[in-house]
């Protein structure tokens, strides 16, 4: 089972022994960020540093000057790793250790973004602007995260791309101090909390019979009970539906897959018309094709003729990753396992051989493991030991 580690340029650039620590793992592949949203996050094992505070959502390379000259949406560029060009920089150590790197590109998550250009985000039906989460049903923003796509993915050095975010954000964030667990609301909420209602999702609504206004209050009087008083948060989209009534609910997500399809379809057609023939395509998703953030929702059969296959997020109980590679069994295409090893951030190094062999069963024919960089040393050392039995 081929296995990549995700690692971020800071983790490489500086460190002389940090690429041959990453290929003692026993991975075969490295997925390298190349554009990526605002974060704080450890070294570890850096011999210059403990902390990096990447303070904005930003390309890990110098963007081409002529493609975004007076485009009003343009990438902003890193200032917190030491280089010009981190993103080679460390692709050209990785490669020197014999490992293969394919880029790894958040695009529809930005909060300078947001907070800089306001009316590129998504508002919920309150008027309220999630400024991390631009909306990638107006054209503006989809013409810049294409062209985001294609040029982030296809760096020198890099044989393939893995897109997150590529699709709807929402409600769902972690942002930074974020104060929103007072009410427990249940996963059909947080649909109808990211529910867009900018001018042009309004528009598009209209073209599928709705009126705007009337579906934000609709929306308001079925979030009203999660605000005024305890109740079973309501899970799956027949949770959705009980909320929302099924009509305006499937009118909703008609307009969301539309558009979600779009920029999928254009992104990945932007990376490959920039790249190699052989330049391997994969988004991070979810089966569930109401479900937004990270792991973006899709429907199996469409987003395997569009992409060369997916990631998709494993770790948990095996009945988590049962959901999610299940709606996938019996497809061509590559199955990416996802796996946290971070044990800080809920992972379990120490059963990696186990949930990856259980991913495999359910039809996984990759694996990806988050994070090689943020894992502590014990961690890493559990990793490579599974890693070393995997398959025997």
């Amino acid at each position: 089972m081929r296995t990549s580690a995700f690692l971020y340029p800071w983790d490489i650039v500086g460190d002389p022994d940090a690429a041959a620590r990453v290929a003692d793992l026993g991975v075969q592949q490295v997925t390298l960020a190349s554009a990526y949203h605002s974060t704080r996050a450890l070294t570890p094992r850096h011999p210059a540093r403990r902390i990096v505070t990447a303070e904005h959502a930003a390309v890990l390379y110098p963007p081409d000057a002529a493609r975004w000259a007076g485009r009003g949406l343009r990438p902003y560029r890193q200032s917190w790793v030491a280089s010009e060009d981190p993103y080679a920089e460390a692709a050209e150590a990785l490669a020197g250790a014999g490992l293969q790197v394919h880029s790894w590109v958040v695009l529809a998550h930005n909060s300078r973004l947001g907070a800089e250009r306001p009316d590129t985000s998504v508002v919920n039906a309150y008027g309220d602007r999630y400024p991390w989460a631009p909306c990638i049903a107006q054209p503006a923003v989809r013409a810049y995260l294409t062209d985001l796509a294609a040029e982030a993915a296809v760096r020198g050095g890099t044989h393939g791309t893995e897109l997150e975010s590529c699709g709807w954000y929402g409600f769902a964030h972690l942002h930074a101090h974020d104060k929103v667990a007072g009410v427990g609301l249940g996963e059909a909420a947080q649909y109808l909390m990211s529910l867009c209602f900018c001018a042009d999702c309004r528009a598009g609504y209209a073209g599928h019979g709705l009126d705007a206004d009337e579906l934000s209050r609709a929306v308001r009087r079925a979030l009203e009970p999660a605000w005024s008083g305890p109740g079973a948060p309501e899970a799956g989209w027949s949770g959705v539906e009980k909320l929302l009534g099924g009509t305006l609910a499937a009118a909703t997500l008609q307009w969301r897959t539309e558009v979600a399809r779009g920029l999928q379809e254009s992104a990945v057609a932007a990376v490959r018309a920039a790249a190699a023939p052989e330049f391997q395509v994969l988004l991070h998703a979810d089966p569930a094709p109401y479900r937004s953030g990270a792991n973006v929702g899709v429907d199996p059969e469409h987003i395997l003729s569009v992409a060369d296959g997916v990631v998709l997020p494993c770790t948990g109980a095996d009945a988590a990753r049962e959901a999610v590679l299940g709606p996938f069994a019996g497809r061509e295409g590559v199955l990416a396992a996802n796996l946290t090893v971070v044990s800080g951030m809920g992972g379990s190094p120490g059963t990696v051989r186990r949930d990856a062999e259980h991913a495999a069963s359910l039809g996984a024919n990759q694996l990806r493991l988050y994070h090689a960089g943020l894992a502590s040393g014990p961690d890493l050392e559990a990793v490579a030991g599974a890693l070393s039995h995997l398959g025997r």
